[in-house]
């Protein structure tokens, strides 16, 4: 399904008068997925601050998520500056700096996915050195140059007022902005977009779509009106696009009677062959050099040279490739991806001191490595592979997701907010914390007539630990230790078996058998029962032999790959949802 989104021009701050018509519209042709406001976000008078301050304090709920551009207006340079020195905005973001629960300010330039569209956009009017919040700088647009060689159509252009109203004047010419020039005409980000998306100060304009010269999809333009214009000018825009990623080429190129030609074609007297090729030569090796970036130039103290190429860093590929000037290196790549100053990596210092909000010191080869793992990680929180739409609990160590692909129902995993292999790898302290959630699982489990069993694979070769809590039927209890006891037979091993008065004995216990030479396999059955094996590593063990087991246990051999078992997100979602409302009055995290 397409997403569907809402654009919004000028806001001025006037965020009760947006929400409701947002409301109004989510009612009659919703749900809406986001929101994207350009033009002017804050108040034009200290008498509407209060207003906006009870949204970005807490007061008033933002009701969907939105993202703005036009970071200028009274109290601007007060929140923005707040929402850049949160801890958690650290970092090369370009998917939005977050200012409260649902709202995001888009700094500078940038380009992000969401929805599996890709948005570009420019926040802010022009100035030579973008110091302050509200305007962008020279550097931004070269980003932006950067950010257009990459392959792909992108789907949505954020941009600021002037350039769209130098299209609906019809003055094309020198009059427009260089922006408008260097991408609306030489088919680099708008020319690569199938939305781009402005505020026309005050006036409504939808132009009707045109041709690119040098790419088969036409783009279309949408200007809106400020928040509660005097004119009543329409201000809020609904368009439900199909992203390009997901459109076949004659999809993209079909084209409706209406389009016209392209209006840039017409900016000068040079061919469309002439222009993009001006167009690139422009695009200098020291253009590149804005954003390039050496660790190793600093870490061994070497001269100017050796630089590394901005597309790369950013992007992971370069479409110069190995006619490249600059070097393409991975460890560079992320020290950038977390957040390292662009300044500190070239110069070895940073000008802008404390305003400055990147890092300003190199990780080391174990963090660097660690963060590469842990994005690629389904567990981590912070991976874009972490399947969110599961989770059903957080708490400050652990976090509980349902099963993807299930074993039965309510089957679920405990899971360490840290990466790390194993439960027995988080502190001490962090036991209290997981016996807690035990406890809850099976109150709720009992509650429904049936009792659980516990079991990890704690391998020193794991990547993210999860412990397994699968419920069976309180008459299937005792015969649990028998069926996992004639399993490990058959593969030649013996339990060690053990019987604990609590959850935090048992804990103890496992701790003092981590020994760093093995790993471990271990069973807590209904009544406290630990069983136990070490895993040397000459050995090959199941890395499934738990869920193999208990789907024996069951009589549904079929479920002991869990790929067999997988549902729909949609179908997941709402199994999630479901098992929430009826854990909640157990969960000690809520």
């Amino acid at each position: 399904m397409a997403p569907r989104i809402l654009l919004c021009g000028d806001v001025l701050g006037r965020l009760n008068q947006l929400f409701k018509r947002v409301s109004s519209v989510n009612k009659s042709a919703g749900p809406f997925d986001a929101l994207f406001c350009v033009g002017q976000f804050f108040p034009d008078s200290p008498d509407q601050l209060d207003e906006f301050m009870g949204y970005i304090e807490g007061r008033t709920q933002v009701p969907l998520p939105t993202y703005f551009i036009g970071d200028y207006g009274v109290g601007a340079p007060k929140v923005l500056l707040a929402a850049s020195k949160d801890s958690a905005n650290r970092g090369f973001k370009m998917d939005g700096l977050k200012v409260c629960e649902n709202l995001y300010w888009l700094k500078g330039s940038g380009k992000f996915t969401i929805l599996g569209l890709n948005v570009a956009y420019l926040s802010g009017r022009q100035s030579s050195n973008a110091q302050q919040f509200g305007t962008y700088s020279q550097d931004d647009i070269d980003a932006l140059r950067a950010i257009a060689e990459e392959p792909g159509i992108i789907d949505l252009f954020l941009t600021y007022p002037y350039i769209y109203l130098s299209l609906m004047n019809g003055q094309v010419g020198s009059q427009i902005e260089q922006l408008n020039q260097i991408f609306l005409r030489d088919s680099q980000i708008p020319q690569g977009a199938i939305q781009p998306y402005q505020s026309t100060k005050g006036i409504y304009y939808a132009r009707e779509p045109y041709s690119n010269v040098e790419a088969m999809h036409v783009t279309r333009f949408i200007g809106l009106a400020s928040v509660g214009n005097k004119d009543k000018q329409k201000f809020i825009h609904a368009i439900s696009p199909t992203p390009a990623s997901t459109m076949s080429s004659s999809e993209i190129a079909m084209k409706t009677t209406n389009t016209t030609l392209s209006p840039y074609t017409f900016v000068d007297k040079t061919s469309p062959k002439e222009a993009a090729k001006r167009s690139s030569d422009s695009v200098s090796d020291s253009q590149y050099w804005r954003y390039d970036v050496s660790q190793k130039r600093h870490k061994h103290g070497a001269g100017d040279g050796d630089k590394l190429c901005f597309k790369f860093v950013s992007s992971g590929s370069c479409p110069r490739e190995e006619k490249c000037n600059f070097r393409h290196d991975l460890d560079a790549r992320e020290q950038c991806k977390r957040g390292v100053c662009f300044d500190f990596l070239n110069k070895g210092k940073c000008e802008r001191g404390p305003d400055c909000n990147f890092k300003h010191t190199l990780l080391n080869e174990g963090e660097i490595f660690a963060h590469r793992r842990s994005k690629e990680c389904w567990f981590c929180l912070s991976s874009p592979n972490v399947e969110s739409h599961l989770i059903i609990s957080i708490g400050e160590n652990y976090y509980c997701a349902l099963a993807k692909g299930p074993l039965v129902e309510d089957h679920v995993l405990i899971i360490p907010v840290e990466h790390l292999p194993s439960t027995l790898s988080l502190s001490v302290e962090s036991d209290v914390e997981l016996c807690k959630l035990q406890n809850s699982l099976k109150m709720y489990c009992k509650n429904q007539g049936k009792q659980v069993i516990f079991f990890e694979w704690a391998s020193r070769r794991s990547t993210h630990a999860n412990l397994q809590v699968v419920p069976i039927p309180s008459s299937k209890a005792i015969m649990v230790e028998k069926v996992f006891n004639l399993a490990a037979e058959r593969l030649g091993f013996k339990f060690v078996a053990k019987k604990f008065d609590s959850n935090s004995d048992g804990r103890k216990f496992l701790r003092t058998q981590i020994d760093g030479n093995s790993s471990l396999f271990y069973v807590e059955l209904p009544g406290s029962t630990i069983l136990l094996h070490r895993v040397e590593d000459t050995e090959k063990f199941p890395a499934q032999f738990g869920r193999e087991v208990v789907s024996g246990l069951l009589n549904i051999a079929d479920k002991a790959d869990w790929k067999n078992c997988k549902y729909s997100k949609e179908e997941e979602t709402k199994i999630t949802q479901d098992f929430k409302s009826r854990f909640q009055e157990y969960d000690p995290n809520c």
